[in-house]
């Protein structure tokens, strides 16, 4: 695998039984990027990043995690928190944390001394100390992320990491994924939330039943659609009209269709030349939720506004 990227796969293929989860996937992660994979809920999403990690094998296809062939390999490399939480109850905080480096290779001191380090970072020095169950499902989940970076890896993976929290600490999270690229991490989260991955990726890949159905940079995706102009005039008829595309439709008083191909200095010659009497303007580039609805069809991105839990 080049050095340029942290992790590839090649029309990897997985079945469980008669259900075909993941149907022949590829896909490129930069090094050092912030990489969202985008799907509904049962879109293979979970089993691509468990068969990136070697925790499960490909049927058929093959996958390379930070340069080496055997993803196992790399595994101290790696931080990774899984869509299903599991700390124990008993454990302190800090402990917990420590304890997940120490899997990763961390020793056990250094971790503890890091674990410290961390919570304190972030405003949470009076969780040190706490056993896990007297925290809320949000502030557990927060010691397990905590814990998923403790040991430092190149390489994180988050497994639907915003489900369950709330605004607040979405956007802590947010500013946490933001920080470890920073420091030069690459990171993987997949979701189905397409805000979160407008805001904080360079490059996604989109997955609708088990395939991939784009890969690429946010602007290239959203780019597959023209942008759309806003416009409002004072003339509601006029030699203006005929420069407004055929799909053309008025909501209310204002005019919406798509930028046509001459880019707009061409219409709003047309329009001041008709006498359209222009009150508003403006152009509206697609965001990636139109060009999710583009690509993987209307019926994936109704599952994607699917509501899920919210944990304080």
């Amino acid at each position: 695998m080049s050095a340029n990227y942290a992790a590839t796969a090649t029309d990897m293929v997985k079945r469980f039984g008669d259900t075909l989860a993941v149907a022949g996937v590829s896909l490129a992660v930069p090094a050092g990027s912030i990489y969202g994979i985008l799907g509904p809920n049962g879109a293979g999403k979970t089993t691509t990043i468990r068969m990136l990690l070697g925790i499960i094998d490909p049927d058929s296809g093959s996958r390379a995690l930070l340069g080496r062939e055997r993803p196992l390999e790399a595994a101290h490399e790696v931080g990774y928190l899984p869509e299903e939480r599991g700390l124990y109850p008993a454990m302190a905080c800090e402990e917990a944390i420590a304890f997940m480096g120490a899997l990763r290779g961390l020793p056990i001191k250094e971790g503890r001394a890091r674990a410290i380090e961390l919570l304190h970072g972030r405003g949470l020095g009076d969780w040190i100390g706490k056993p896990i169950r007297t925290l809320s499902k949000g502030m557990a989940q927060t010691v397990q992320l905590l814990g998923t970076i403790v040991h430092e890896p190149k390489l994180i993976v988050l497994d639907e990491p915003f489900s369950g929290l709330d605004a607040i600490n979405q956007a802590k999270l947010e500013e946490l994924i933001r920080a470890e690229a920073a420091a030069g991490a690459t990171v993987i989260f997949s979701t189905h939330v397409i805000a979160h991955a407008e805001r904080l990726c360079e490059r996604v890949a989109i997955i609708a039943a088990g395939k991939v159905a784009f890969d690429g940079a946010v602007d290239e995706a959203r780019g597959r659609l023209r942008p759309i102009v806003h416009l409002r005039t004072r003339a509601e008829d006029g030699p203006w009209r005929s420069a407004l595309p055929a799909d053309a439709r008025l909501v209310g008083r204002e005019w919406r269709f798509e930028l046509p191909q001459g880019g707009p200095e061409p219409l709003l010659r047309a329009l001041l030349d008709g006498g359209a009497g222009i009150e508003t303007l403006s152009i509206e580039r697609p965001g990636l939720h139109d060009a999710f609805v583009a690509i993987a069809g209307e019926a994936a991105a109704r599952k994607m506004d699917d509501p899920v839990e919210v944990a304080a």
